[in-house]
């Protein structure tokens, strides 16, 4: 039984290992043409026989396709039809370098570079035929931006070497799309469709590159004619490209429109307050066209100065970032700031609840009339994104710092009179308690002298 637990341990675990070590050198092995010899990023291929008939190093299931960078050729004869599937496969859209100079070439079908972006491609010493099939070789020496060019040539029927720069076949050129596309403004959830038609000599094929379109679309081609059916078109895909191809031995040329879709405002984040150089509250909305923004404070519309405005920091097509941002703000500052986001589809609102400083009075500086988080939906109006300035006469205003200043000036008033009405009255207190002890002493004084008998100091008997 031990002997049975050991076996299923430490040990399994090392002799599964090695099994799947011994089986990743021979997947590698097979994984290089027999013609060449492959390294980490690049496969060489030097022998003539029996010729490139695949690279299984760049199909899907390889362990390290997107490594290969440089294929390069040497003696080379044939460039079998796997070898081309594996070329325009989309594994090879790394490989930007490939030398096939002094082969035995006698034609290089585009398709096996059609996807390829690339850099350096090294034909020099091959015997091309002078044919269509090598004309895109010359458009691509045409069309390089390297001011260097290969001399290269190819052979006519009386074996006549011509330079590939003055080649010249008849009914042989390049392709050309054309697609009549409506109006592609549309609104979110609406359908559309497009239509494209090609030309050329030899005839070429129709694709359409969607890209990465989230919208559901369906295509139907007939010989040079092709439709592009999108539907329930998706906000997502406002200011995506589409494209008719038209592709042949020659090259491909492609007639591309933009998608522009209009959709109703939404606020999709909206966060309480940070403090940075200024105070900021956060947020995101996303609409097109572009949306007017309105703040509200309290319930009542924000009338935006140099100290509170609205700051668009970053613009993506459709999405908007930014804050609203508040300039040394105070305890009268707090309170419930909502957003509105309104265009001529709908709007979106969301409100947050702002603390910047506690309230005097108060040891735990919090507001209990104020939640830290608050996310609500009320009726607004709007104001433009960017402007920073409130241009509603509809909805009576309400300006933070007015109303601040109004409400000091209140309470500076009331203790004024109050104090000065005090006084007053202290004074009349003063001045009536005075008067009465000034009558009694007279009055004692006077009884006095008369019940002593003795005169007034003027003569008179009292």
């Amino acid at each position: 039984m031990s002997s049975w637990t050991r076996w299923h341990g430490p040990a399994m675990a090392r002799l599964w290992g090695f099994c799947w070590l011994v089986v990743g050198f021979w997947r590698a092995a097979l994984a290089c043409p027999t013609s060449c010899k492959c390294s980490a990023s690049r496969i060489w291929c030097s022998d003539p026989s029996p010729g490139i008939v695949a690279f299984p190093r760049l199909e899907p299931n390889s362990a390290d396709p997107e490594n290969i960078t440089e294929i390069l050729g040497r003696s080379q004869t044939y460039m079998g039809d796997a070898g081309c599937h594996i070329l325009n496969s989309p594994l090879m859209f790394l490989v930007s370098f490939s030398n096939f100079t002094r082969n035995k070439l006698t034609s290089l079908s585009r398709k096996h570079f059609r996807h390829l972006d690339l850099s350096e491609l090294i034909l020099v010493g091959n015997p091309f035929t002078c044919s269509c099939d090598i004309m895109w070789i010359k458009t691509l020496q045409e069309t390089k931006s390297s001011p260097e060019t290969q001399d290269l040539y190819c052979l006519n029927e009386s074996s006549k070497n011509i330079p590939l720069a003055n080649l010249q076949i008849p009914n042989c050129g390049l392709p050309s799309a054309n697609l009549a596309a409506p109006n592609l403004t549309v609104e979110e959830g609406k359908s559309i469709t497009l239509s494209c038609s090609v030309a050329g000599d030899p005839v070429p094929n129709l694709y359409w590159d969607v890209g990465n379109l989230v919208s559901k679309h369906m295509n139907e081609t007939s010989h040079t004619q092709g439709s592009l059916r999108i539907t329930n078109i998706s906000s997502d895909d406002s200011g995506k490209q589409i494209s008719c191809v038209a592709e042949n031995l020659v090259g491909e040329d492609q007639d591309s429109v933009n998608l522009t879709v209009h959709f109703a405002p939404t606020i999709t984040f909206l966060e309480s307050p940070t403090s940075d150089h200024h105070w900021c509250i956060p947020f995101t909305v996303k609409g097109n066209p572009k949306p007017a923004l309105q703040w509200f404070y309290n319930g009542a519309i924000l009338n935006e100065s140099k100290y509170i405005c609205t700051k668009i920091h970053v613009t993506n097509h459709t999405e908007y970032h930014g804050c609203l941002q508040l300039d040394n703000p105070t305890h009268m500052n707090n309170g419930d700031y909502k957003l509105v986001a309104k265009n001529e589809y709908g709007k979106d609102e969301k409100q947050i609840s702002a603390h910047f400083m506690g309230w005097p009075g108060i040891d735990d500086g919090a507001n209990p009339n104020y939640p830290d988080v608050i996310y609500e939906d009320y009726g607004t109006a709007a104001n433009d994104i960017g402007d920073t300035t409130n241009r509603s006469n509809e909805i009576p205003s309400t300006d933070v710092a007015d109303k601040s200043g109004r409400e000091h000036l209140s309470v500076y008033a009331v203790v004024v009179i109050a104090s000065v009405v005090g006084f007053c009255l202290l004074v009349m207190l003063f001045l009536l308690k005075l008067a009465r002890h000034s009558k009694f002493g007279m009055k004692g004084k006077r009884e006095g002298w008369r019940g002593l008998g003795t005169h007034h100091p003027d003569g008179e008997s009292l």
